[in-house]
């Protein structure tokens, strides 16, 4: 940890119960990330795929 990072007015534990619950992530390559470059984007691109998805689930 270098010096100049300032936790002085941090707080612990701010996002432990969330963590809990569990957590997602997603590393996005920087060519996506132009198109994409929040979690509503990629929620939202993602919930149109999922008729497709089920579409070729369903027919396996």
């Amino acid at each position: 940890m270098q010096e100049e990072y300032d936790f002085s007015h941090g707080v612990r534990g701010k996002y432990a119960k969330e963590y809990a619950k569990g957590t997602n992530i997603a590393i996005l390559d920087p060519e996506v990330v132009k198109f994409f470059p929040d979690s509503r984007s990629v929620n939202e691109a993602l919930r149109a795929l999922l008729p497709i998805i089920r579409n070729h689930a369903a027919a396996r």
